[in-house]
Order: C-alpha cells, then structure tokens, then sequence
C-alpha cells in the first residue's frame, strides 16, 4: 500500500488537493476543480503592444433583442499583450442587475437564478460603463451574436467598437474540442464553475481564451484579436435557381428568410473569387449573373447593421 493511499484511509486527513492528485494519477479518473478568477497573470505591459480588451457577457429575459431585456451584465476589462495573445491583468470587473420592468420568465429564472426580487430597482450605471470601455480595442463575447443584439439596443456606445466571437471565429473542432460550449471547453482544461451568471461566464471564458489552443499553441485571446484585422465577406446567391437549393446547402450556404437568399461568409478576396465561379459554373450553369457581396469587418460582425454592399458580375 502506498503512503498516499495509506493517508486516504486516515480518519484525520482532509487535504482535498492531494485527495485530487491522487485521483487524477489513475488512467480512469479525472479530476475537476473549481476555476479560480486570476486578476493577475504575472505579466507587465509593453507600452503599445497592449490592448484593452473586454469580455462581456449577458442574462435575459428571453432570446428575443427586439422583445427581451437585459436583466444581468458583466464586463471584465483586461489588457492584453497583442504580440503574444496573453493576458497581463484585470483592471476592471463589473457587474450589475437591471429591473426589466415586467415579471422575468419562469424558464429565464431557471436558466439563471435571477428571479424579480433581486433586480427589483435596480439599474445599468450606463455613465460607469461608457466611461469603462472608453479606450476598448476588442469586445468579445461567447455567442456575439446573441449579445451584441441586446448590448447594442440597451448601450449604443457598444456600436462604435469592434467585436468578436469565441464560438465562431474559433475553429474549435479544429482545435481537437467535441463542442464549443463554455462549460464543456473549461471542463476540457480541469475546470467547473456556476454557469449561467454574467460575471463568472466571463471569468470562464477569459480563463479558457488564456490557454493555448491544442493543435495551433496560439491562445484563444491571440486567434481572436488577430481576426478582428480580417474583413470578412459575405457572399449571396442572388437569384439562385430554386433547383440549386440542396447543392448551395451542401456546401455551406444558409437560408436568409428576410432577404430570401442563400448566402454564406468567406475569409478573404481570394475565397470570394473561387466561390464566384464555383456560383457561375454549378448554380448559374454558365448564365449571366450577378451576386452581392457584404464586406464585414470587426464593427459590424455579429451586429444588426450591415456591412458595405457591392454586386458582383459572374
């Protein structure tokens, strides 16, 4: 019997830590551990070569941007390191509850915990904030598209800065990650965490972001701000043929209901002009056509504004 196994039959020993170690040291065991927010990462800045970075996140009332409401916020405010992608430190944490004005939603309150009692009269600090992503080179958020909608509505000043998206501008399966769920990502790199709360979703995800990625070695945090260069494209199939609906849904496209088109999104000029003629030879069948072109950078990603338009001749 070793030391270490004799001491877990000792009534007196409460040492949860070596418990764990030696856990995790059998092949069929792994161990968990309550994530721990780090303010500090032991870095200093380097003048220019720091970015001021914000990882946002929100409750709701319900999915809805035009009918929901906000009812939690938090931002955590780090400088980032944009050589390396590291963080240095925290500088701000905030985190408030808002009183949507009606009753929250039974499933909202079961999702979140936040019930009508403890956001009865209270209020965003709208000065606070303005005032605290002044200078914000990146905001970035798990699901932007879901949270920029409601920041936006509720804070206008969010509509100036750039923004990105740790779901999708992360190619996690890539990555070696089954999913690119939050709790299944920390849970990845020995973390648990109460999931469902503004403030510690935040710190989850600037935890995750802060690793290395498995098969690139870039953190999370360095993908993320060098996309925020890129400007992205947006192709649609205008007037594509009914008949090519399954062969544009196979390779990628996604049915816009509002504008009745198929459109997808691309990473560069080059990708637009292989997909301009996959478009003419196998949708347009070598006809005279002519398609849109939405060019999107950071500012207005995940956003309901869109990006500059131009057609493109086939």
């Amino acid at each position: 019997m070793t030391p270490d196994t004799t001491a877990l039959l000792d009534p007196s020993f409460d040492e949860p830590e070596a418990l764990a170690r030696v856990l995790e040291a059998h092949r069929d065991y792994r161990v968990l551990r309550r994530l721990q927010p780090k303010t500090d990462f032991g870095r200093k800045a380097k003048g220019a070569d720091v970015i001021k970075v914000a990882i946002l996140d929100t409750e709701t009332t319900g999915l809805d941007a035009t009918r929901d409401q906000i009812i939690e916020l938090a931002l955590i405010l780090v400088d980032v390191d944009a050589q390396s992608g590291q963080p240095i430190k925290v500088t701000h944490v905030y985190d408030e509850l808002e009183d949507p004005g009606r009753p929250i939603p039974a499933e909202a309150v079961k999702v979140t915990g936040i019930t009508d009692d403890m956001v009865a009269g209270k209020r965003l600090n709208d000065e606070l904030i303005a005032d605290l992503i002044s200078g914000v080179g990146l905001v970035i958020a798990h699901n932007a598209r879901f949270d920029r909608g409601f920041v936006e509505r509720r804070l206008p000043a969010f509509t100036a800065l750039p923004w990105a998206c740790s779901v999708t501008e992360i190619n996690w399966g890539a990555e070696g990650r089954g999913s690119a769920k939050l709790e299944f990502l920390a849970h990845e790199l020995g973390w648990f965490y109460d999931a469902h709360r503004a403030e510690m979703d935040c710190h989850a995800l600037l935890a995750v972001l802060s690793q290395p990625l498995p098969v690139s070695g870039v953190t999370g945090l360095k993908r993320l701000l060098d996309g925020a260069q890129q400007t992205r494209y947006r192709v649609f199939a205008t007037g594509s043929p009914f008949d090519s609906k399954d062969a544009l849904k196979s390779r990628g496209y996604r049915w816009d209901a509002d504008r009745k088109v198929w459109h997808t999104q691309l990473d560069s000029p080059e990708a637009v002009d292989a997909e301009a003629a996959w478009l003419k030879d196998a949708v347009y069948k070598g006809r005279s056509a002519s398609i849109d072109l939405e060019a999107l950078t950071a500012l207005e990603r995940f956003s309901v504004r869109s990006g500059q338009l131009v057609q493109r001749v086939l």
